[in-house]
Parts: structure tokens; sequence; C-alpha cells
């Protein structure tokens, strides 16, 4: 068995020796011996591989226009560079198919972007990656679950490029646990969450690539950083205001505003900049947005609905940030507001029965339809501070991409 990957020298006089190239063999043996070898050169995450052999990669390589050795981007704090020969070895470590490449490559372009802060994916939160895919017909020919249990492991697409994403981490960023990696517990990667753009064509809402600026049946991947996540939310009702007031509940009590307007400092940016990125993502099964589509709702009107109604006393406000904040003298939101933290519509008074929301503004909530069509529910998930942000960028498919798909399913 033929592997490929790049292997770093230990320090000392074997140091001096030039680093294999590309696709240079390191290793020869069988496939647990394969396995072992990466196992103990932290190139896996603990469960089997399929091993990259030269011929795996290169047909990765034919569902791309773009040379091996393109590159997309800089990992920290590995600081090695990600490479397109380098998206497909890891691409077929994760048991990902050839086809799926334009989608690895995405993803590794977004982790690469400065917003999202890839070296803070070992910190103590032990925050997770959620991927969300955009472009139905790219859905359709990969072969994507966007219904029942749609984040479950299981579906190879859901599921292998989910992983893809935590090898790209471990062997780009070099995110170790115990050595780079200090997260406190940590969590699991996450299967692909593909939306249900069928049904969202149907209720004339935005999928969330377009709420994110790109044109109708533009194939994306949108990344953001998952802190935490409440409980699956059942509601009910044939009105609008039934299901919504419930949800805004939820979304009051589920979000800290240490998380957006705690942190006392944001590297690479202002404060302003940051309340504004900070992100909200609600998955929506098709029968709750059919619902609120019906009693005439959009997506705009949904984020509108859900901020204002989950908004709550400037007394409660303060003391969930007091609870956030470790100086002596805990700083209320007019606080925040005369240290240019927050906003001046945040101290328009100093009433303590003002209303004041949970996130800075609608555009923060992403909505994303998907799930199983015959369920009631809702799920709410919220990004980790000033690490994460959400990042989506489009995936490029080769010219000739209809004509290799062509049988393929």
């Amino acid at each position: 068995m033929e592997s490929t990957t790049e292997k770093k020298q230990s320090p000392g006089p074997a140091a001096k020796k030039l680093e294999p190239g590309p696709k240079d063999i390191v290793f020869r043996g069988s496939f647990e011996e394969v396995n072992q070898f990466f196992y103990e050169n932290l190139w896996s995450d603990g469960l089997p591989i399929v091993p990259p052999t030269i011929k795996k990669v290169e047909e990765f390589l034919k569902y791309t226009d773009r040379f091996p050795e393109d590159g997309v981007g800089i990992y920290m704090p590995g600081n090695l560079e990600g490479t397109i020969w380098k998206v497909a070895v890891i691409g077929v470590m994760a048991g990902c198919r050839p086809e799926y490449m334009p989608v690895l490559i995405a993803i590794a372009e977004a982790m690469a972007d400065p917003k999202y802060r890839i070296q803070d994916g070992g910190s103590t939160p032990g925050w997770e990656a959620t991927i969300v895919l955009n472009g139905k017909k790219l859905i359709e020919q990969l072969g994507f679950n966007f219904r029942e249990a749609v984040r479950r492991p299981g579906n190879q697409a859901n599921t292998s490029i989910g992983r893809f994403y935590r090898l790209f981490s471990r062997n780009m960023a070099r995110l170790l646990p115990g050595i780079t990696d200090k997260a406190t517990f940590g969590q699991m990667f996450r299967a692909v969450i593909p939306e249900d753009e069928e049904t969202a064509a149907k209720l004339k809402w935005d999928t969330l690539s377009v709420q994110r600026g790109f044109k109708t049946g533009d194939p994306a991947v949108t990344l953001m950083s998952i802190r935490y996540e409440g409980a699956p939310l059942t509601t009910t009702g044939a009105t609008a205001a039934e299901h919504l007031d419930r949800m805004a509940f939820w979304i009051k009590n589920i979000i800290d505003v240490g998380l957006w307007a705690g942190v006392p400092g944001v590297t690479g940016g202002s404060r302003s900049e940051f309340y504004k990125e900070f992100a909200v993502m609600i998955l929506m099964s098709p029968t709750i947005s059919s619902v609120l589509a019906k009693n005439g709702y959009s997506i705009d009107d949904v984020r509108k609905a859900l901020w204002e109604k989950s908004k709550i006393p400037a007394r409660e406000w303060d003391a969930r940030m007091a609870s956030y904040d470790a100086s002596p003298k805990k700083k209320t939101a007019c606080d925040l507001v005369k240290l240019k933290r927050l906003p001046p519509e945040f101290c328009q008074s100093q009433d303590p029965d003002r209303l004041l929301p949970v996130y800075y503004s609608p555009e923060q909530l992403m909505v994303v339809v998907t799930g199983d069509p015959a369920r009631n529910r809702s799920l709410f998930m919220v990004n980790n501070q000033e690490q994460g942000f959400p990042v989506t960028r489009k995936i490029h498919l080769p010219a000739n991409w209809d004509r290799l798909m062509e049988g393929k399913r």
C-alpha cells in the first residue's frame, strides 16, 4: 500500500534533509500498517483513514480546473500552506468521493479566511464548525441528505465532507488535542447541512447563500463556529405568532449577551465590526417554515420578528452581562456605550425596563430550511465570540462538470 502526504522532520541533524515532495512515497505497507503509521504521526483522527495513494489523489484532481500546486490559504497555528493537492490528499483520507472535490476546495478556502480565525479552533470553549451547503443541482448530483436525520452520520456526502473539515484542521492548522487544541471538552465533527432548496423556492424564501449575498442557484458553502446549540424546539399552531413567540422565548434564554458584548477587544478589527458579525443560526423544518410563509412571512420578516420578540429588560441584560464580567465594577449596557463597545441605541435612557436585544441586529440571524418535512421542529446555534465568524465561499465547478457527472447516480 502506497501513501502520500508531507512529513515534518524532527529537530536535529535530520531536519537538514529536504522534506518529501507532494508525490513522494513516505510509507509502504498494509492497510493496517498505513493506518498505524498515520496515527503515530498525528495525521489521522483516530478512525481508520483511506490511504491516500497517488492514483486516488489524481482521481480527485480530475474534478477541478485548478493546478495541484495552486495555493488555497495559510493555516495557523501550523503556519502551513494548503494546496489543491493537499485538499485532495485529505479528501481521500476522509473517505470522500472524487466528485466532492469542488466542495472540499471551497471549504478549505473558507477556513483560510482571516475572519474565520481557524487558529482559534483549539480554544477552551471547544467550538466546532457547522457547514451549510447551497446549490440545488449540486446537492442532488452529489446525493446529499437534507431531510430526515439531516445531521446524522450515514450519508457518505454529508458525513465524509464533515470529517474532511476536521482532518484538514488537524493536518493544515495542526490543531492537535492536548498540544495546540486546548478545548475543555470539545465536540465531534458535524455532518454537512444541505439546505432544502426545493422547499425554500416554493415558499419564495431566500436560501442561506442568498442571505449571504450570492445569487439564487449559486453553489456555495457557509462555515460558522458553533459554541453551543439549543435542544430541538417543538412549536405548534396554525398562526405565525404561535411559532415565533415560542422561538423568541427560546432565543432570549439561550443567548449569552456576554458572548458578543462582553469581550473587551477584538483582534484585527474594531468593536463595531465585531458585534455586527456575531451570528445566530436557526435550522427550520419545512413544516414550520411553511406555516410562517403561509402567514405572509418572508425570511426578512422572520428575522425581524424574532429579533424584536426576543428583547429583554435592561435590568436582565445588565445582570447577564455582570455574570460574564470578571472586573470588580460590573459594566452595564450604558457603561459599554460610554466605552464605545456598544452603539448609542443601547443607552437611550436609564430606564431599567427598557428593552434591549440579545443580539445586535435582525441580519445576524441566519435561517436555513432543512430537516424532516413531517416534523415541527427548529434548532438554534450560536457562534463563539469573534472566533469562527460566518464565511461563505462560492463552489467553482470545472468546465466539464456535467460530462464528468454523467452516470454517477
